[in-house]
């Protein structure tokens, strides 16, 4: 067994993906509705506030056996319909709640599922026009992106996604390989990748995103080198190359999958590390964790200019103060606050049409957390991160010991940072900023595997 292969083993552990601090798991004192607003006000008062919108659409035609979202299956595009008429009574119950929101800047707007174009060209329109035309943009700094499933996205909808502003795309591509495809219940072939792809960059889109997936069932390295070079002829400006979370403990539907086929370990980090020697001899830019850019991409801007940010939406060139989401089991933050809507669609339904806040639930931040929480921030962005004292250092030497020992971190120059060897262990080093998991850790299945 090579180095490699032992350290893969050692520090394959269950452990967070950090798109937050504190992770969802260890939300605990929850704002109730009235609270999350006020939060919201106090940070939109501020002069020169910004926001940014995430809009969840959660209905697909059909299940696709990894995903790990929140999704309604059904084929009844009439339910899209509906949808819309209940997110705009959303939107209008907090423009009655917050009245600065029309005056400050919305910088950014994402719509992700499920399958955002699931809705027709019509209810986009009737969705994100009464939106828009609400809010304060300027355009030259304005990103708007869309998730999409290339198998069922129409010229007709691409044009209205480019007529309403949209100057970013993500394709969920995940494997091009058709036996891969049959496993997963999600097949389309290369040609529809490539025209929707296509058709998007002669629109004016600008942006495009592939999502890949390693670790999926009977993926080889021979299929997945087929699945990097037919990316690569495309040449997406931005890819998201996830590795497969295996949580049968959320989404049962895993469970279809069989042990013996999936590739795990050394064999499943392989594929990662083939596809990301390719991608940055092709020029690409590697991104935090699992995201690559071509150099003239606004996300590889961000690392040059040390302003990348991530959130619930993942890596993003565009910070603000407030993210505001829309619809069933959509995430909300404030720089001292997260919220999250009903998951169930009925009951969140069911409060929106009551003119309700639709919380499930959310967290307030003590000072404590929003001093870790920068801290993971920094680390996720950065891959360092500055050690305030002696005390802390010492801390962090003690826990990470084994990590240093490997080549994984180094503590240099007052700083904790993270090795080139180290980047597939880039969660497991967070972890000493994880001041709640190392209190008390899950007592059950939480988090999927680092690798």
């Amino acid at each position: 067994m090579d180095n490699f292969t032992k350290l893969l083993n050692k520090y394959d552990l269950q452990v967070p993906r950090y798109t937050s601090y504190p992770t969802v798991p260890y939300w605990s004192d929850s704002p109730t509705p009235d609270e999350w607003v006020q939060s919201i006000n106090t940070y939109m008062a501020k002069d020169k506030a910004s926001w940014s919108m995430y809009i969840h659409i959660p209905f697909c035609e059909t299940l696709c056996s990894f995903c790990g979202c929140n999704t309604s299956i059904t084929r009844n595009k009439e339910r899209g319909v509906g949808y819309v008429d209940v997110l705009l009574s959303e939107w209008n119950n907090y423009l009655s709640k917050v009245k600065s929101l029309p005056s400050k800047q919305l910088k950014q707007i994402h719509l992700g599922g499920g399958t955002p174009n699931f809705l027709s060209p019509a209810s986009m329109e009737s969705l994100l026009k009464p939106i828009l035309d609400n809010c304060t943009i300027d355009k030259s700094e304005f990103e708007a992106s869309i998730e999409v499933d290339p198998r069922r996205c129409t010229d007709e909808q691409l044009k209205k996604y480019v007529e309403l502003g949209f100057n970013r795309i993500s394709l969920g591509v995940q494997d091009f390989n058709i036996e891969v495809q049959k496993l997963i219940n999600r097949v389309q072939s290369y040609e529809s990748v490539e025209k929707v792809t296509q058709t998007s960059r002669d629109l004016g889109i600008t942006s495009v995103n592939f999502d890949l997936i390693y670790g999926l069932p009977k993926q080889t390295m021979d299929l997945f080198k087929k699945t990097v070079e037919q990316t690569l002829k495309l040449k997406p400006e931005r890819i998201a190359l996830y590795s497969l979370a295996i949580v049968p403990w959320i989404k049962p539907s895993q469970r279809l999958f069989k042990d013996e086929d999936l590739p795990m370990g050394a064999e499943k980090r392989a594929l990662y590390e083939y596809a990301r020697k390719v991608l940055i001899a092709e020029g690409y830019i590697e991104i935090g964790m699992d995201h690559f850019a071509l150099p003239e991409d606004s996300l590889a801007e961000a690392i040059q200019n040390h302003t990348l940010h991530r959130n619930f939406m993942g890596y993003t060139c565009k910070t603000s103060d407030v993210l505001l989401g829309l619809g069933v089991s959509s995430i909300s933050e404030t720089p001292d606050m997260f919220h999250q809507n009903e998951k169930v669609l009925t009951l969140y339904q069911e409060k929106v049409e009551q003119k309700q806040v639709p919380t499930l639930r959310g967290h307030k931040l003590t000072q404590d957390d929003i001093y870790y929480r920068k801290k993971v921030l920094q680390f996720m962005t950065e891959l360092e991160v500055v050690i305030d004292d002696e005390s802390q250092e010492q801390d962090i030497v003690s826990f990470l010991n084994e990590m240093i020992s490997d080549g994984l971190v180094v503590v240099e120059d007052k700083k904790l940072k993270l090795t080139d060897k180290g980047h597939p262990f880039i969660r497991n080093a967070c972890l000493v900023w994880d001041k709640r998991l190392r209190d008390k850790k899950p007592d059950a299945k939480t988090f999927s595997k680092s690798i």
